[in-house]
């Protein structure tokens, strides 16, 4: 397995990440129980036997147990903690849990603080690795956030900060305020949610339009601070058009790997770094996954792959 650095802290992690978000028994009220704890270990071993090291929850992930039962695994096996990196995100508030009435995005230092004290605690560890505010807050106050990063790093609680599905204009405004760079950004991206591949063509073009969202240069931005692009739902759920289904199945018999490895690969292939972030319980698909690292995209596959994704012609 290839591994990257993430940020200044000296934070080295594994090119895959596994998330965590299906761990804990689904998003409902019911206790954690020793099934779920099974499937976690169970998981969390698959995922280090391939190399994968890199750990990716949220705060309120399968209503807060994917932290309580990824803490119950770690407390079983006290060692793990130094072979792996945790990242956990906070900011979304859900109605109706943790006593919210409404659900909002809250980047209020108070929450920051609270949420990072409620992460360790569930996942029975003394710090992050890394903090990512989840969704951006309207009310965000980039230098009451600064605050508060700065009290968690001064207490040992985390070790490095970023953010998720922020564009260019939001980091810009955050990082001012903040004390050391940022190191990640978590965002959308797959042959499904391509709109980071169109905008850096479709500029002076009128023809595509869901390209909108990044054509404030998110993705260069974050490459230019030399933040690490993390991608959420790389394979899209499973859910490809198509086009773009036949398309990866015929890569993948060319390259003698699943699809899924192929839906990996077309997103390592692109220069910006990519980190995907997997989102699977099943160790047998991981471990397709991990085969994308296995394969190189020429420059011609890589384009076709987006072409029938895309479902049309380049401009």
């Amino acid at each position: 397995m290839e591994m990257i650095g993430i940020g200044p802290a000296g934070i080295q992690g594994s090119r895959l990440a596994l998330g965590c978000m299906g761990l804990g028994g689904g998003w409902n009220a019911t206790p954690v129980g020793e099934a779920d704890v099974v499937q976690a270990r169970q998981l969390v071993e698959a995922a280090l036997d391939l190399g994968i090291d890199f750990f990716d929850h949220a705060d309120f992930y399968s209503q807060f147990k994917a932290e309580e039962v990824f803490g119950k695994v770690l407390r079983e096996t006290p060692s793990l903690r130094d072979r792996i990196v945790l990242q956990s995100k906070c900011g979304i508030r859900i109605g109706g849990l943790d006593g919210v009435a409404t659900g909002h995005y809250d980047l209020s230092a108070a929450h920051i603080l609270r949420s990072v004290d409620g992460s360790l605690a569930r996942l029975a560890t003394d710090h992050l690795d890394i903090l990512l505010l989840h969704r951006p807050d309207p009310l965000m106050e980039p230098d009451e956030i600064a605050g508060a990063f700065r009290r968690l790093k001064e207490a040992g609680k985390v070790r490095a900060f970023g953010v998720s599905n922020m564009n260019a204009a939001q980091i810009r405004l955050l990082q001012a305020s903040l004390d050391e760079p940022l190191v990640a950004n978590q965002l959308q991206l797959s042959l499904a949610h391509d709109a980071f591949v169109d905008s850096a063509v479709t500029f002076n073009h009128d023809s595509r339009e869901r390209a909108v969202w990044f054509t404030d240069g998110t993705l260069e931005e974050c490459r230019s601070r030399r933040i690490r692009i993390q991608s959420w739902a790389p394979l899209a759920g499973g859910n490809w058009s198509a086009g773009t289904r036949a398309a990866l199945e015929a890569s993948a018999r060319r390259h003698g790997v699943p699809p899924e490895a192929i839906a990996v690969a077309w997103l390592l292939r692109h220069p910006a770094g990519i980190q995907p972030v997997l989102g699977t319980t099943r160790p047998d698909r991981l471990q397709a996954c991990v085969k994308g690292l296995e394969v190189t995209l020429g420059r011609e596959e890589w384009t076709s792959l987006w072409v029938a994704a895309r479902g049309g012609p380049l401009p």
